[in-house]
């Protein structure tokens, strides 16, 4: 006896959803894993600097909430921490994402995990930023997306304009090395040119003591600021927390600071460790772009 036509179509959709999970499983195993190579580079880090490797920290909800600003006491001191050199190690980078307070990340172009942690990021109530690769005295190449003083006027836009559409979320943007380029006003006014365009602030890393980075910013009427404190020049636990503390001080003199320090372990659980301290001495966290003038 042939199968009535009701029976024909019950067995159609049995196969189709049979079809659909045999993709999907497929689909699942190719699923990129953690990288390895980031988790060796942390341990690794982590071991030179004498301090215990950080466990990946586990994946930030979007509900997580940013606080520091809202509520804050009329004069506070304020404090902005940029964490530069993001997008590379994702599962550090999660872990500043998941600290209770305002900061920033500043996301490196055309790297692997940029997008994903600039969206992770800004669901948390983070800042986001570019982290624009500039050539250095040292003659070191700044990675992917670099501007040098050998372009022309035309190409430094160009590749400023691809830099931002890689990292589509920035508010903002501030220097990745840089020394020599940071000093060279052509350069730094056709990069301000751009970002006047797209009206994103700068934040002046200040690599150089020659930078002219801020001045021509400012000049283009780019909302900007300047890096007061690197924290983790020395990569340390007890190196990064003086740093961190003097960022403080420097916040209480002038009324607001800002800090920079990169995906580290060891800066991970110095900034995480302060927070209380920082929180008694009554400063407030905010984001880079609330510095910006």
């Amino acid at each position: 006896m042939r199968p009535s036509p009701r029976a024909l179509v019950a067995l159609a959709i049995a196969a189709a959803v049979v079809i659909i999970a045999v993709v999907l499983i497929a689909r699942g195993d190719r699923t990129p894993r953690p990288a390895h190579a980031a988790a060796l580079y942390h341990r690794t880090t982590a071991a030179a600097a004498g301090a215990p490797a950080q466990p990946p920290a586990a994946p930030v909800s979007a509900a997580t909430p940013a606080v520091g600003t809202p509520g804050a006491p009329p004069g506070a001191p304020r404090l902005a921490i940029i964490i530069d050199d993001c997008g590379q190690w994702p599962e550090t980078e999660r872990g500043f994402i998941a600290l209770p307070v305002a900061l920033t990340l500043s996301v490196l172009p055309h790297v692997r995990y940029g997008a994903e942690i600039a969206r992770a990021a800004q669901a948390a109530g983070k800042g986001v930023m570019l982290h624009l690769p500039m050539e250095p005295n040292s003659g070191i190449d700044p990675g992917p997306g670099g501007v040098t003083t050998a372009m022309d006027d035309t190409a430094i836009a160009a590749q400023v304009r691809a830099d931002i559409a890689s990292v589509p979320l920035a508010a903002g943007v501030n220097n990745h090395e840089g020394s020599r380029a940071t000093a060279d006003d052509r350069v730094m006014r056709d990069i301000a040119a751009v970002l006047a365009e797209r009206r994103l602030f700068f934040i002046d890393s200040r690599t150089s003591a020659a930078t002219v980075a801020e001045r021509d910013a400012g000049e283009a009427d780019v909302p900007t600021a300047r890096r007061d404190v690197f924290l983790d020049d020395v990569a340390e636990f007890d190196a990064t927390a003086s740093q961190l503390r003097r960022a403080a001080e420097i916040a209480k003199e002038k009324g607001s600071a800002i800090a920079i320090g990169h995906p580290r372990p060891t800066t991970l659980a110095a900034v995480r460790a302060l927070l209380p301290e920082l929180e008694r001495d009554g400063i407030v966290l905010v984001l880079a772009r609330d510095l910006v003038r």
